[in-house]
C-alpha cells in the first residue's frame, strides 16, 4: 500500500509574535519580587509551577461529569485540563500569541472546583450562602495565593499578574452586579489590582474557547461510552448531526471507539478552525498595536463565527438534556451534594472533626471563621476523599 501524502497545513503558525501578543518582557511582575528564571519565560516557571502544585494533582480524581470511579475512560478534571491546555496552545501558536500563557491559563482554569463536578459546587454554595457563598474561580486564586505552601518566603504561588488576571476574568470581565463579586477576587484586587472592569489579554480569551470546545468534544465522547445517547441519536444534533450521517455513509458500522473518533476529530477541527478564522478576521479588522488595545474592547476578540455560535449553544443545550439532565447522572450528582452539605454542616458545628491544622485555622463552631476553613477544607478533596471523610465522620458508607 503506498504511503498517504502529506498535505499542507490550513493555517502555517507565524514566525514572529502578533503586536497584541502578550510578552514576558512586559510582565507586570510577581506580587513578591523574586529573580526570575534563567531558562524559562516568566510564563513558562508559572505553567510549571501549577504542574507541580498540589491542587493540580488533586484534579485527577475530581469529576469532570462523572463521578470519578465509575469508569477508567471518563475525563476527570486533570485530563479534562490537559485537552483544554492542548487545544490553546495550538490556537495561540497560530494566532502567533504566546502560547506559554494560553497554556497556563488553561491548565489552571479548573484548579479551584470542588469534589462531584458542579454538584459539589452548587452545594458548596447553598450551604455557605449566609457567609459569601463559594465560587470556584475565586477558589482558585486562593489557592494559588494563599493556600498552596511550597515556599519558604511567601503563601501560594507567587504567579505573575497576567497569569491570575487570565484565571480570575477568563470568561470575561468581574463588575458588581445582581451577584456581588466573590470575596477572594475582592480582597486580592484589593492589594494588586486585576483590572476586573476589562477583557482579559488574549491568551486568557483563547483558554476560555479552548474550554468550551474541550468539553463539548470530550462530553460527546464520554456520553456514547456511557449509553447517556447513541451514535443514532447524535443525528438530531446540531452541528454533529451532518459529521455522524457523513461517517455512517462512508464507513458503514464501526465499532463504537472508531465512531467517536470520527465523530471528536471533525467536531474538534470544526470548532477550531472557525474559532481561528473569526478571531483571526476581527483582529485584522483593526489596527491593534498592544494587548492593551485588546484588554480595552467592549467585547471578547477571540470567539466563533455568529452562526457556529448559534450552533454551538444549540449542541449544548442538546447535551444539556440528553446528558447531564439523564436520570444516571441526576442521581449520583444529587447524593454527592448530600455528602458535601452533610460534611460542610459536621465540620462547621465541631471543627474538632477536622485535622488538627485546619482545626487550628477556624474559629468558634458556626462562625464566619470556621465556615470558611471548611470551606476551603471540603473544596479541596478529591470525590475519592469526600467519600472517606463521610464514611470517617458518619460511620457509614454512601453509594453514588
Amino acid at each position: 500500500m503506498p504511503l498517504g501524502r502529506l498535505l499542507p497545513p490550513l493555517f502555517e503558525p507565524p514566525t514572529e509574535r502578533a503586536p497584541y501578543a502578550t510578552r514576558p518582557a512586559d510582565s507586570r511582575g510577581r506580587f513578591f519580587e523574586e529573580p526570575e528564571s534563567a531558562t524559562r519565560t516568566c510564563y513558562s516557571r508559572d505553567r510549571d509551577r501549577i504542574i507541580h502544585s498540589t491542587a493540580f494533582r488533586r484534579l485527577k480524581h475530581k469529576t469532570q461529569v462523572f463521578v470519578q470511579h465509575e469508569g477508567d475512560y471518563y475525563r476527570t478534571r486533570l485530563t479534562h485540563s490537559l485537552e483544554v491546555a492542548q487545544i490553546a496552545r495550538s490556537v495561540a501558536r497560530v494566532l502567533a500569541l504566546d502560547e506559554d500563557l494560553a497554556e497556563t491559563v488553561a491548565l489552571a482554569h479548573d484548579l479551584g472546583h470542588t469534589p462531584f463536578g458542579h454538584a459539589g459546587e452548587e452545594a458548596l454554595n447553598a450551604a455557605t450562602a449566609s457567609f459569601g457563598g463559594f465560587d470556584h474561580n475565586a477558589h482558585a486564586l486562593k489557592l494559588v495565593t494563599q493556600i498552596e505552601h511550597r515556599y519558604a518566603e511567601f503563601d501560594g504561588l507567587n504567579l505573575t499578574w497576567e497569569t491570575l488576571e487570565g484565571m480570575v476574568k477568563h470568561n470575561g470581565p468581574i463588575t458588581a452586579g445582581a451577584k456581588p463579586i466573590p470575596g477572594p477576587i475582592v480582597s486580592f484586587n484589593a492589594k494588586w489590582p486585576l483590572d476586573l472592569s476589562t477583557w482579559p489579554g488574549l491568551e486568557a480569551q483563547v483558554a476560555a474557547m479552548a474550554d468550551d470546545i474541550a468539553y463539548i468534544n470530550h462530553d460527546i465522547d464520554d456520553g456514547l461510552r456511557a449509553e447517556l445517547f447513541t451514535v443514532n441519536d447524535l443525528r438530531e444534533a446540531p452541528i454533529v448531526g451532518p459529521q455522524v450521517a457523513g461517517i455512517v455513509a462512508r464507513y458503514g458500522d464501526l465499532e463504537l471507539g472508531r465512531t467517536i473518533g470520527e465523530i471528536v476529530r471533525q467536531l474538534m477541527s470544526t470548532l477550531i478552525v472557525d474559532l481561528i478564522s473569526e478571531t483571526g478576521r476581527g483582529l485584522s479588522a483593526q489596527p491593534f498595536r498592544s494587548v492593551a488595545d485588546i484588554r480595552a474592547q467592549p467585547c471578547a476578540m477571540a470567539g466563533f463565527s455568529e452562526s457556529l455560535g448559534q450552533q454551538v449553544r444549540a449542541l449544548k443545550a442538546f447535551m444539556f438534556e440528553r446528558m447531564y439532565r439523564h436520570p444516571h447522572v441526576m442521581g449520583s450528582m444529587n447524593r454527592a451534594k448530600d455528602v458535601v452539605t452533610a460534611l460542610f454542616e459536621a465540620f462547621s458545628s465541631d471543627p474538632g472533626k477536622l485535622p488538627p491544622d485546619w482545626t487550628r485555622a477556624c474559629g468558634a463552631p458556626n462562625d464566619g471563621r470556621t465556615a470558611s476553613v471548611v470551606r476551603d477544607y471540603i473544596a479541596g478533596m478529591t470525590d475519592n476523599y469526600a467519600l472517606l471523610e463521610y464514611g470517617r465522620v458518619f460511620h457509614k458508607e454512601i453509594a453514588l
